[in-house]
């Protein structure tokens, strides 16, 4: 999949602002990044489904109320919250979002290595996935320090501790866990990409972003 970098760097190695490109081109790169990542987020979802996931239990984890790792987050949620925050919030709750995914990304991988039949397609998928997550965090690290004008950035936040993991949990129970970790990273995927896009929306056509 042929997207565009994110990540700018300077001779030393660290990310800098990317001078060379204008804000507005970076923040569509970054919509590039969320639209392709959660598409590809829905393709896992549905191979790992069909794959592994009787129908009962698909019924179950509608009916058990399960609770993402991230509900946690003051992220907002209703309509009417998304529209009054300001833009750096915008870009912050991406940034939390995409900090507290990477670590249960990479736990993912492990568990999916250990499963018997698990197709090469779902293994690529979620891989690539949890490589591009990390370059949407550079990406959306360099346009808030674009968007504030600040050299450093302190509103990263300690994804650690959200999430615990067991050891070696009974086969049925890693099934259902790691179908919940991939439905929940559709769900907040798909947040990314429409708190990018608002931002976008803020930024080109300001008085008609009332579909986001």
């Amino acid at each position: 999949m042929n997207i565009h970098p994110l990540d700018c760097k300077e001779e030393q190695g660290s990310i800098s602002r990317c001078p060379t490109i204008s804000q507005e081109k970076l923040l569509d790169r970054v919509i590039q990044h969320a639209e392709v990542i959660y598409r590809v987020s829905e393709e896992s979802c549905t191979l790992f489904e069909e794959m592994f996931v009787p129908f009962p239990m698909r019924l179950q984890r509608n009916q058990a109320g399960y609770t993402c790792i991230t509900k946690a987050l003051p992220i907002p949620s209703s309509k009417s919250e998304i529209q009054q925050i300001s833009d750096t919030w915008l870009l912050h709750s991406v940034l939390m979002l995409v900090q507290s995914w990477i670590e249960p990304l990479v736990y993912l991988q492990t568990t999916l290595d250990r499963y018997d039949d698990a197709p090469d397609l779902l293994l690529n998928k979620t891989k690539w996935v949890s490589e591009k997550l990390v370059s949407l965090e550079q990406g959306v690290v360099v346009l808030m320090k674009k968007m504030l004008d600040e050299g450093m950035l302190t509103t990263a936040y300690n994804e650690h501790g959200l999430v615990q993991y067991d050891v070696q949990p009974e086969m049925l129970e890693s099934v259902l866990r790691d179908y919940m970790l991939l439905s929940c990273f559709k769900k907040d995927a798909h947040k990314m990409e429409t708190f990018l896009k608002l931002l976008k929306c803020r930024q080109t056509d300001k008085y008609n972003c009332a579909l986001y």
